[in-house]
């Protein structure tokens, strides 16, 4: 979910089910409204999906009036529909899609799930994680050329002896096999010199000095010896920053949400299993709520003998900061 500046709600729904309909979404009044528009919002399969969200994972607000999107188009997590992965940067003011990004195979090819994303202006890049085999997709946003990296990097792989479990048991799709999610949450420190990410289902963080990602001349064995290893933390999917350095995590397995301050120290903020039922992804507003998209993917019927135990309306939670 994104919170702009001026304190407009977006948010973004998966084509993961059947029953899909709507992508993207401004929140007013309380009611979802189709963003940028009812067009983009209109894909059908069998569409080709140049021009429409296939599969949205993520949207994020930045400073400079502009929504970003990412469009992973991977329907259900399958393969890219139709090569039809990209990002749009939508200007807010008139609500135009101003331009459209679109990746060569070698960056994001079929079997890459395109998740969260990070914006810097200041340099020109965007960072995107690729949950599903495990990388960070850096894009110049000026000239559109974009690069591959840490694909093979530890950092990127879920590790595979960490037992990510709910209520005592191990998370487990439902004919009994263990899902590793890979890189997925990421963030941009407030002054854009470091990228910070992790795999979903453990509790690793990392983080590379993005010098070494905005010089595509850079070895990709260099950017991969540049990755530090920050330690054990918590799981989460997303994460997000304010402007003071603290980094924000929901803390999956605990239903809780924790603040990391620059020293590296850990502190529990909130716990609540009832509402954070899978806190996902965040946004920080100007007047100092962590806004929380909660997805409740453990409910989903993949995770239950294929029952759907989500319970609608799916919510939009803000904790004070």
């Amino acid at each position: 979910m994104a919170v702009s500046p001026d304190g407009r709600v977006f948010t973004n729904y998966p084509y993961w089910l059947d029953n899909h309909s709507y992508s993207v979404v401004e929140i007013k009044n309380g009611k979802p409204v189709p963003y940028p528009d009812a067009h983009w919002n209109s894909f059908k399969k069998g569409d080709e999906g140049a021009d429409k969200f296939v599969c949205v994972q993520a949207v994020v607000a930045d400073e400079k009036g502009y929504l970003w999107i990412v469009d992973a188009a991977g329907i259900g997590l399958g393969p890219v529909y139709k090569k039809a992965n990209k990002v749009l940067k939508v200007r807010l003011s008139d609500n135009t899609v101003e331009r459209i990004y679109t990746f060569p195979e070698t960056t994001a090819g079929k079997d890459s799930y395109i998740n969260d994303i990070r914006i810097d202006n200041s340099n020109g890049f965007a960072y995107m994680t690729s949950s599903s085999n495990g990388g960070i997709v850096v894009l110049n946003t000026a000239s559109g050329e974009s690069r591959f990296v840490l694909h093979d990097s530890p950092s990127v792989q879920s590790d595979p002896a960490y037992h990510f479990s709910f209520d005592d048991k191990e998370f487990s799709k439902a004919d009994g096999s263990i899902p590793k999610i890979n890189s997925d949450g990421i963030a941009l420190s407030p002054d854009k010199a470091w990228l910070y990410y992790k795999p979903l289902t453990d509790d690793k963080l990392y983080r590379i000095n993005t010098r070494f990602l905005r010089d595509f001349t850079t070895p990709l064995k260099t950017i991969t010896n540049k990755v530090e290893d920050l330690g054990h933390f918590v799981t989460t999917d997303g994460m997000e920053f304010d402007k003071e350095g603290n980094l924000y995590f929901g803390d999956l397995e605990r239903s809780s949400i924790v603040k990391i301050t620059p020293d590296l120290k850990m502190h529990i903020l909130i716990t609540d299993p009832e509402n954070l039922i899978w806190p996902d992804s965040y946004s920080v507003s100007k007047d100092g709520y962590l806004y929380i998209s909660v997805s409740q993917i453990q409910l989903m019927p993949w995770f239950n003998n294929n029952i759907n135990k989500t319970v609608q309306p799916y919510k939009i939670l803000r904790l004070k900061i």
